[in-house]
C-alpha cells in the first residue's frame, strides 16, 4: 500500500493510516510484522508510562502512529478528561511545553491531560522522528485513533515548532484538544494538512464537554464525515448526525447549559452504549463504504 502525497487530503491515505492506527494497539512483535507485511514499513515501538507510539518508515515515507484508548475499560478511564473535569483541564502550557505552544497565540488553551501524555513520551519520540527525517527526506505522516488522534495533533504542532515539517495528519474518532483559539492556530499553521475522520454516530469526537450550549472546546479542520451506507442512501449527509442530535436532546435538561452529575452519566452511558461506533474496526468499515473497494 502506498501513501499519496501529490494532493492534500487524498482519501486513499485513510485506508493505510487507519491500518497503522489498528496496528498501534498491538504488542511490538505483532505490530512490527504487520507494519512490514501489510504497509511496507519498518516500525518500532516507543513506550513511556501510559503513552505508546510507533515510528515506522520506508524509503518513501515516515509514519508516526499513536496508540489510543479503544476498549470500553480503557475509554472509561477518560471520563474525567472528557467530561467531569474538562473545564479544569483547559490550560496554558508552561515550561518546555509552554515554549512550543506559545506560537498558538494569546488566549490559546490546551487539554492538560493530553499535553502531559505527550510530554511523557516526547524526548524519545522526537529523537526517533528527527533521526528518521535526517536520514532521508520523505513526507512525514502523523496519525492516531481516539486519544491517539489527540496526541497526533499535539505532536504535529511540537514537531513543526522544532523544525521537523509534518506533511499531513489523519485522525480517527479523535476528541477535541483545546479551545477555539487553539483550533484557530492549528487552522492557520496546518491549512489543508489535518484530516479528521468522524463517524456521525461516534460521540467521542464531540468531547470534551462541560457545557451543552456553548462549549469552550473547539475542533481543528478539516472534518471528513462518515456515515453508514444505508443512512447515506436514505438521506444525504448534512450538518451533525445522530451523536449531535443526542447532545441537543440532552441540552434541554441542562441547567444554564452546564453538565451536572446526572447529565454526565447520561452522556457517558450513551457514549459507552455505542462504543462499537468508536472502534477503529468501525472506521475501517466506514472508510471502505465511502471510498469503495481498493483499486
Amino acid at each position: 500500500m502506498d501513501l499519496f502525497d501529490e494532493s492534500a487530503g487524498d482519501p486513499r491515505n485513510a485506508r493505510l493510516l487507519a491500518l497503522a492506527c489498528e496496528f498501534a494497539y498491538l504488542d511490538e512483535a505483532a505490530a512490527a510484522s504487520l507494519f512490514r507485511d501489510k504497509l511496507g514499513l519498518e516500525a518500532r515501538l516507543i513506550s513511556v508510562g501510559n503513552t505508546q507510539v510507533y515510528v515506522a518508515e520506508s524509503p518513501k515515507a515516515v509514519v508516526v502512529a499513536f496508540r489510543g484508548s479503544e476498549s470500553p475499560d480503557t475509554l472509561d478511564g477518560l471520563k474525567d478528561w472528557l467530561l467531569t473535569n474538562a473545564n479544569d483541564l483547559l490550560i496554558l502550557p508552561e515550561g518546555r511545553l509552554g515554549t512550543d505552544f506559545a506560537a498558538a497565540g494569546v488566549g490559546a488553551r490546551f487539554h492538560r491531560g493530553f499535553l502531559e501524555a505527550l510530554a511523557d513520551i516526547w524526548d524519545p519520540l522526537f529523537a526517533a522522528v528527527d533521526a528518521a527525517m535526517k536520514a532521508g527526506e520523505r513526507p512525514l505522516w502523523v496519525t492516531g485513533h481516539s486519544l491517539g488522534g489527540a496526541l497526533a495533533l499535539l505532536a504535529s504542532w511540537r514537531l513543526q515548532q522544532n523544525f521537523v515539517p509534518v506533511h499531513e495528519v489523519y485522525t480517527f474518532g479523535a476528541p477535541m484538544i483545546g479551545n477555539a483559539k487553539a483550533a484557530e492556530a492549528f487552522r492557520a499553521d496546518f491549512a489543508d494538512k489535518i484530516h479528521r475522520f468522524v463517524d456521525e454516530e461516534d460521540l467521542v469526537p464531540l468531547l470534551p464537554a462541560f457545557s451543552l450550549v456553548a462549549n469552550a472546546y473547539g475542533h481543528c479542520l478539516n472534518e471528513v464525515a462518515l456515515r453508514a451506507a444505508v443512512a447515506e442512501a436514505a438521506q444525504p449527509s448534512g450538518p451533525g448526525g445522530p451523536a449531535l442530535d443526542f447532545l441537543k436532546r440532552l441540552a434541554v435538561g441542562a441547567n444554564d447549559g452546564l453538565l451536572h452529575a446526572t447529565l454526565v452519566d447520561d452522556l457517558w452511558g450513551h457514549t459507552l452504549g455505542r462504543i462499537d461506533r468508536h472502534m477503529i474496526a468501525n472506521y475501517h468499515v466506514r472508510i471502505a463504504e465511502k471510498l469503495g473497494p481498493p483499486a
